[in-house]
């Protein structure tokens, strides 16, 4: 699979580059007759799409989904379905100077010795918009699990921090994914300041999961922590993964920690518990930084865009692990 592939009963497989023809992706394991709106698809990556949205990138593409295959009348048919958008504001003569330049912090020098030929426009497969893949796939796998809610939201931004759970989950936090919107104008500004300044900035993201079932997860090697670390560590910029108290376990005693089960993050044995799970991650600030950063169309700072993955990927680990324990409990699953 070349590591191009995710999950196991509903899997996600991508293809392109930044500066290619556009990017792709096969869903495979969709169950069939599940209702399908284009326009809702079309809302999710609109979300994720650049030049939206002040203080992040200049490109600007309208990433409209194209189905290929696998729905008909607006129903899934159970096949493969594969979706692909073009990319249509490419500006690869500004990364010309970088065939035999290697970035520090990007994959620039390790795909050279890995393959030993890369596709420097962009960034080619490293790009951020390989995560288009990714939230297309997220749609798909959210349909199957349509009563769980994820919510992922900006819990930490340059020297903005937002400590508890926002109060309205249901809630859309735009537009950059911090649920104190009164400081958006002050993101604004910074994100700005950052980007005139050839700078940039990471953060961390948490995830609140409201509604999951028990039993979600596998006792060994597929541990629902693990396959949400994987998951969530596989988006470029991802640095770090923890759920509940996290590396705060390692301040407090036994007694303290088991005393609250909120600690655990609805996860026990790497056994969902049925309830809430709660999830984190970091990003690293954007390797793209100086002249480079203010001759090209980079973002200071990829998490406000980066949400939409965060979920989608959170919504593929547990779509995945839900149609395995339905096949546990009908008794199909064999292996």
């Amino acid at each position: 699979m070349r590591g191009n592939s995710f999950g196991k009963m509903i899997s996600i497989t991508s293809f392109g580059e930044s500066h290619g023809a556009g990017i792709g992706v096969v869903v495979d394991g969709v169950p069939p007759g599940i209702d399908f709106s284009l326009d809702q698809l079309q809302t999710e990556l609109d979300r994720r799409a650049p030049g939206k949205v002040k203080g992040t990138t200049s490109r600007k593409e309208p990433d409209s989904a194209e189905i290929l295959s696998g729905v008909f009348e607006n129903k899934t048919l159970g096949t493969p379905i594969a979706v692909f958008i073009k990319n249509t504001n490419q500006r690869s003569k500004d990364y010309e100077k970088l065939k035999e330049e290697y970035r520090p912090g990007h994959a620039d020098e390790t795909y050279i010795q890995k393959y030993g030929i890369r596709d420097h426009r962009g960034g080619g497969r490293s790009s951020g918009r390989e995560t288009i893949a990714r939230v297309i796939g997220g749609y798909f796998a959210g349909l199957i699990i349509s009563k769980i809610n994820v919510k992922a939201f900006v819990s930490k931004l340059g020297p903005f921090e937002f400590k508890e759970i926002p109060d309205k989950l249901e809630k859309e936090f735009l537009p950059y994914g911090y649920p104190d919107e009164s400081k958006n104008s002050e993101i604004e500004k910074y994100l700005l300041e950052l980007k005139k300044n050839g700078e940039s900035r990471g953060g961390t993201v948490k995830i609140v999961i409201d509604n999951c079932p028990s039993g979600l997860g596998e006792p060994s090697f597929d541990k629902l922590k693990a396959d949400f670390s994987k998951a969530l560590m596989s988006i470029g910029a991802v640095v770090s993964f923890s759920y509940g108290l996290g590396e705060e376990f390692a301040e407090v005693e036994g007694s303290s920690a088991s005393s609250n089960q909120e600690n655990f993050g609805g996860i026990e044995g790497g056994i969902s518990n049925g309830k809430r799970i709660l999830l984190k991650i970091t990003f690293k600030p954007t390797s793209t930084v100086g002249d480079k950063a203010k001759e090209g169309r980079h973002d200071p700072c990829i998490i406000p865009r980066a949400i939409p993955v965060v979920e989608a990927m959170v919504k593929l680990v547990l779509a995945d692990h839900y149609l395995r324990q339905n096949a546990y409990l009908n008794g199909m699953w064999n292996e």
